[in-house]
């Protein structure tokens, strides 16, 4: 174990947040027992968010209202977007790192040196394990674009068959809207009481956005973004949306 710093921990290469680690559990996570019927829902920070707040309530309703069926969900968002919304999520974060310079965060994020990891590892290392972990990938963008479609994506993958009333139920329910608002969602209780936040201001669910990047990123830092994408992403076969009014790319 390497203790790297005051704000992540470092166990087999893998960087936790610290304040919210527990070692005991790390240690013995080779014994933890999995079911059968277990589902896991797996993303990389800051896509986990936008799951709870377009399809958690989604996977709560389908995995609850029927036979669960053993497999692992991954969310996956452009990362231009993860980029912009860990840099707003880590200055709102009293137990996160405070970066109120893009371009310093930005470094920290294309170098892995921020909780989970490198972003392209984490998506590649899940996606060379999809056959033997039965793994169904679920691009958060076209969920923002057809949250319908979805939802049927994921019962046929649970093998649960829906009513038109129960899809139409969970497709009102996961709106990222509706999400904000639920306090069971939203995680507002935590920030205030438990993890603590730097500012009065500022939500966990924050925008929802495709193609937020755009208002962030500079020309420079969008060329050289891309220049690593293409280099670390090269022959990936999972698709992309950049922005909601584009086509998959």
């Amino acid at each position: 174990m390497d203790n790297t710093d005051t704000y992540l921990f470092n166990f087999k290469g893998f960087y936790f947040v610290r304040s919210l680690v527990n070692v005991d559990l790390l240690k013995n996570i080779d014994d933890f027992e999995i079911r059968d019927d277990d589902v896991f829902i797996i993303t990389y920070p800051k896509s986990e968010h936008k799951m709870i707040g377009v399809v958690g309530a989604m996977l709560y309703g389908v995995a609850n209202a029927a036979q669960r069926y053993n497999g692992i969900i991954y969310i996956y968002r452009n990362p231009k977007d993860v980029l912009i919304s860990y840099f707003h999520f880590s200055n709102l974060m009293a137990l996160l790192e405070a970066t109120g310079n893009l371009e310093h965060f930005m470094k920290r994020f294309l170098d892995g040196k921020v909780c989970a990891n490198l972003w392209f590892d984490h998506i590649r290392a899940w996606y060379e394990h999809r056959s033997e972990l039965n793994i169904l990938f679920m691009m958060y963008e076209e969920m923002k674009k057809d949250l319908r479609s979805s939802v049927l994506k994921i019962s046929s993958f649970l093998e649960k068959e829906l009513s038109d009333e129960d899809v139409e139920a969970i497709v009102k329910q996961a709106t990222f809207q509706n999400m904000k608002f639920d306090p069971q969602a939203n995680y507002q209780h935590l920030l205030k009481h438990e993890w603590g936040t730097r500012t009065n201001e500022g939500d966990f669910l924050r925008k929802g956005t495709v193609g937020d990047w755009k208002h962030h990123l500079t020309v420079e830092q969008n060329e050289r973004f891309d220049r690593i994408f293409q280099k670390k992403m090269k022959d990936f076969p999972l698709k992309f949306i950049w922005d909601i009014n584009e086509e998959e790319n």
